[in-house]
């Protein structure tokens, strides 16, 4: 529930500031408020209800893991419970400076063609091709117009899903997100929703810089491997893939992002981008 001003409580009354906060509370008033994060769409595209998380099989389509005594939520949403995949996936997270983390979120579209990049090449997982890559699947999925990372196309519901984010957040008293792009195109994409620099802004800039002709980034893109082939300078998917492969010469590492709920900080690496 929530006070007049919009707040956060608990069953009793008492407001919650933080995901400790709510992960103290009985397991059924903590999936309550968690189901506020899920987009709206899933429940009537899926059929999923919204009181229980469960299908018309009865079988539990939403699993919240929220340990107590913990500031850590995960969301998974299958449209069917034996699904590899989820449809839906969030990860998020306290930081000790009364911050929210957005550690990770997928919307996948289940009905997509797959793309096993998070495995290598003996069906080992792979974390998303940082441990060890599949690059015959990664060229497929690069094909396919996909992003590294991507196993399959998405719904195109981050927006709808960040709105409601914005809202949980604030709702905590919180007015700060924090978040580690896992690519190069979610930098890209967390500045086009508001999101500034911590670290790494200097490397993006530079990035756009040395992607332009006369470039040493545009100089690597010499066709030695399908991931850097002349023009994919010009996209953020194609700079992505590059980026992916190594093409900077060091880790795509220490790229922290933030942003105060509300407010645009009108960042923009790469204004001539296309997707």
């Amino acid at each position: 529930m929530k006070a007049a001003g919009g707040h956060l409580l608990d069953p009793d009354g008492f407001p919650l500031f933080s995901l400790k906060d709510i992960n103290r509370l009985p397991m059924g008033a903590k999936e309550t408020i968690y189901r506020r994060l899920v987009p709206e769409v899933f429940f009537e595209r899926f059929a999923i209800d919204r009181e229980t998380g469960m299908g018309v099989d009865g079988r539990k389509r939403i699993t919240t893991i929220c340990p107590d005594g913990m500031g850590l939520l995960r969301i998974e949403v299958r449209r069917d419970p034996g699904d590899e995949d989820c449809l839906f996936f969030v990860e998020v997270a306290d930081t000790p400076f009364r911050q929210i983390e957005l550690s990770f979120c997928l919307i996948n579209d289940p009905d997509a063609p797959r793309f096993d990049i998070d495995r290598d090449e003996h069906g080992r997982d792979n974390c998303f091709g940082t441990l060890r890559r599949n690059l015959d699947e990664e060229v497929k999925a690069m094909a396919a117009g996909l992003s590294p990372n991507q196993v399959r196309r998405g719904l195109k519901m981050f927006s709808g899903f960040f709105r409601q984010f914005e809202d949980f957040v604030t709702s905590l008293g919180i007015d700060i997100i924090v978040a580690e792009p896992l690519s190069y195109s979610n930098a890209i994409r967390y500045e086009r929703y508001g999101f500034d620099y911590i670290t790494g802004k200097q490397l993006m800039l530079w990035i756009n810089q040395e992607f332009h002709p006369g470039g040493e980034l545009f100089r690597r893109l010499d066709g030695s491997t399908p991931f850097r082939q002349p023009g994919m300078e010009e996209t953020v998917r194609g700079r992505a893939w590059a980026i992916h492969d190594g093409i900077l010469s060091g880790p795509w590492d220490d790229i922290k992002i933030y942003k105060t709920v509300g407010v645009n900080a009108g960042i923009d690496t790469f204004p001539e981008r296309l997707f």
